[in-house]
C-alpha cells in the first residue's frame, strides 16, 4: 500500500489527495475536530471514509499555538488503539500519525502506519531520525519556528520563503545522505506554525518553489490567518476561507491538503483539479 500511495502522491496526472484530521485530544484549536473517546474517534473516521477521504492523519497531542506537550505514554494510549482498530476495519486506508516522538512513531509504524507527519523535522527528539531512517515510511517534513508553546510569540523572517525553503532542503538532505528514499519525502511549509499573516500568504503563493524539493502538503484548515482575513471570524466560521485556500493550493501544485472538512474539501479539490487539467 505504501508504494501505491507514493505513486499517487508523486504522479502529477493524479488528483491531489485529501488528508482528514483526527485530533485525539481535548485541546485542539478547533473544538469540533476533537475526538476525546475511542468511540468518537472511530465514528469520526467512519464519516471521513464515507466522504471519500484519501488519508487519515491521527494526532494525540495538540500543536496549536501555546499548547503544552504530553507524555509519551499518554500519546501512545491515545493513538495506538485507534490505529489498530482502523487497520482492522479499513485495511486499505492509508494512515498518518502526527507525532514528533520517536517511540510513538516507532509503535505506529509497527502496527502498519504508512506516514509519519512530523511538525518538528526531527528536531525535538533526536531518536526520531533513527526511526525514520530505519523504517522508511512516507515522511512529512514540516517547518516550524520554535515550539508550539512559543511559535507565535513575535515570529520574524527577513525572507520567509527562502528561509523555509532552505530549512526544508537542509533537513531533507540529512535524511537522503543517510540513504532515506527520496520518493518518500513530502514537505510542508508549516502554515500557521510560527508565521505571521503575510508569511502564510507568501508561503502558499510559493508552493511551486517548495514543489521543487518534494511533493507539497498544505495544512490551512480553519487556521487563524483565515480568520484574520475574514475580520476575526472564529474557527467554526472559517470553512469557506479554508476551501478557497485548498483550491488555490491545488492550482499551485500541492499534492496533499490536510483538512478537517473532508467532504467539502474533496469537492473543492476535484473542481480545482479539473481546472488544472482542463477536463473533468
Amino acid at each position: 500500500m505504501k508504494e501505491e500511495l507514493i505513486r499517487r502522491i508523486r504522479d502529477l496526472n493524479e488528483r491531489p489527495l485529501v488528508m482528514g484530521i483526527l485530533n485525539v485530544t481535548d485541546d485542539s484549536f478547533y473544538s469540533l475536530s476533537r475526538a476525546v473517546t475511542f468511540d468518537s474517534a472511530i465514528s469520526s473516521i467512519e464519516r471521513m471514509v464515507e466522504c471519500g477521504v484519501d488519508i487519515v492523519d491521527i494526532g494525540g497531542e495538540s500543536t496549536r499555538p501555546g499548547a503544552d506537550p504530553i507524555s509519551v505514554d499518554e500519546e501512545l494510549r491515545r493513538v495506538i488503539p485507534i490505529v489498530e482498530e482502523v487497520k482492522k476495519r479499513y485495511p486499505e486506508l492509508p494512515i498518518s500519525v502526527d507525532t514528533y516522538k520517536s517511540e510513538v512513531a516507532k509503535r505506529s509504524l509497527e502496527v502498519g502506519v504508512e506516514i509519519i507527519n512530523d511538525v518538528s523535522a526531527f528536531r525535538f527528539d533526536e531518536k526520531l531520525y533513527d526511526v525514520i531512517v530505519t523504517y522508511k515510511p512516507i515522511y512529512v517534513l514540516m517547518h516550524m519556528k520554535g515550539t508550539p508553546k512559543d511559535m507565535q510569540v513575535n515570529p520574524h523572517y527577513d525572507d520567509v520563503v527562502e528561509e523555509v525553503k532552505s530549512f526544508l532542503m537542509e533537513r531533507a538532505k540529512i535524511l537522503l545522505d543517510a540513504g532515506f528514499p527520496v520518493e518518500n519525502v513530502v514537505v510542508d511549509p508549516g502554515i500557521g506554525f510560527g508565521k505571521r499573516l503575510m508569511d502564510n500568504l507568501l508561503l502558499i503563493r510559493a508552493i511551486p518553489e517548495f514543489g521543487k524539493i518534494a511533493p507539497v502538503l498544505i495544512g490551512p484548515s480553519r487556521k487563524s490567518f483565515i480568520g484574520a482575513i475574514l475580520d476575526g471570524l472564529p474557527p467554526e466560521e472559517r470553512l469557506e476561507g479554508t476551501l478557497a485556500v485548498v483550491a488555490v493550493s491545488v492550482f499551485l501544485g500541492a499534492r496533499i491538503v490536510r483538512v478537517h472538512d473532508v467532504k467539502e474539501a474533496l469537492r473543492a479539490v476535484k473542481v480545482s483539479w479539473a481546472l488544472v487539467k482542463g477536463n473533468a
